[in-house]
């Protein structure tokens, strides 16, 4: 199978196309799985840091499709960390990325990073399946979808301290003094047009996962139908907050104030063309919140389905209730949080052209929810 099959597969137009096996590749045995983690990340998002983390997690994709290229890449952004599937060929250049990554983001931002990294044949020899799917999410974006339970084992193999130091890489920073050009988080936390944002995560565990990942997914619609994207346009704002800055200039830029203040005039001057609707020789501002909002992340599928859903309380303890039923069944493992608005963190290649916006539940998000996730998990699988 040739190296560069990923940027060769098809790409499906339906999410609901994650439930069907036959969608799916078997990733090359000689590829490898890179996990990224930011140790302590419940710490920090209880200490106020959740967009730092976001964005530190964000900062692992930018830094291997920059320097790796971003077609033949697959990956999904776990909210504090992110795991991606690399080539032989770009393995290395990958590994000295994220080692650039692991520097500046103690150094500079002070939040330390895990990085592991585990051969597709390794996974497979332990039993576990890694196959990968494509889905167009819009013009500018195709969003990877990975199937099986191998990357939640390798996830499990690279965070154990039993086992960590097998997997953790030492590969030499690379990848230049700014791998994470176009990572941006300059957008004001995006209220829910409903009341709440839920951060969702569930697993199916049971005899038919195919079956139950459809019935949640029906229930998902039933309940919330289709107004639950958590970007709202009427909501979109450019930060005004110096504060919000800080993942960006601080990573990026060393936490220089130089930089922190041309940012924050920039970002004036754009709230200002974002509100007359302007067009430059970069942007169309009428335009652009509309291109954005339809080329977010904010519902994957690694394994784990994974949304982010802008709804109200009702709606949530409706859907809380289906999933906790099946849960009693032994059917599925979920964990949800719950916030008042949205975070997002931007990945820029192209202002009017490629582009991936990831979405978070703001006050920890996807990080929060996995603390009950994991739990019923642990007792399904006791």
């Amino acid at each position: 199978m040739p190296a560069d099959f990923y940027a060769h597969l098809p790409a499906r137009t339906q999410f609901a196309d994650l439930a069907d096996p036959a969608v799916y590749v078997p990733l090359p045995d000689e590829w490898t799985i890179l996990i990224t983690d930011v140790e302590g990340s419940t710490e920090a998002i209880h200490a106020g840091r959740y967009r730092e983390v976001n964005y530190v997690g964000a900062a692992g994709i930018a830094a291997v499709v920059n320097t790796a290229g971003w077609e033949g890449v697959p990956f999904v952004f776990g909210g504090d960390g992110a795991t991606l599937a690399v080539p032989p060929a770009l393995r290395e250049v990958a590994l000295g990325a994220l080692a650039t990554l692991q520097a500046h983001a103690e150094e500079r931002l002070g939040l330390p990073l895990r990085v592991g990294a585990i051969p597709v044949r390794e996974i497979r020899d332990e039993g576990h399946e890694v196959a990968v799917a494509k889905l167009r999410v819009s013009e500018h974006y195709e969003q990877a979808l990975f199937r099986g339970s191998g990357l939640a084992w390798a996830e499990a193999r690279v965070k154990n301290p039993a086992t960590a130091s097998r997997y953790a890489s030492r590969a030499m920073p690379g990848g230049g003094e700014d791998p994470y050009a176009g990572l941006e988080c300059r957008w004001a936390d995006i209220p829910s047009p409903h009341g709440e944002t839920v951060s969702l995560l569930v697993a199916a565990v049971g005899a038919d996962p195919v079956a139950v990942y459809r019935e949640v997914l029906a229930e998902v619609e039933r309940v919330y139908g289709e107004e639950s994207h958590p970007v709202a346009l009427a909501h979109l704002r450019l930060s005004s907050d110096p504060s919000h800055l800080i993942p960006e200039t601080g990573l990026r830029h060393a936490g220089r104030r130089l930089a922190r203040a041309g940012l924050w005039a920039r970002n004036q001057v754009g709230r200002v063309l974002l509100r007359r609707q302007s067009v430059t020789s970069e942007t169309d501002w009428g335009a652009y919140p509309r291109l954005l909002r339809a080329s977010t992340d904010y519902r994957k599928f690694d394994g784990v389905l994974r949304m982010v859903l802008a709804g109200t309380p009702e709606q949530r303890r409706q859907l809380a209730a289906f999933l906790d039923e099946r849960y009693a069944r032994g059917d599925l493992a979920w964990g949800l949080h719950v916030s008042d608005r949205a975070v997002m963190t931007c990945l820029v290649v192209h202002r009017m052209g490629r582009q991936v916006h990831f979405v978070d539940g703001a006050e920890g998000g996807y990080t929060a929810a996995a603390e009950g996730f994991k739990q019923r998990f642990k007792s399904l699988v006791a």
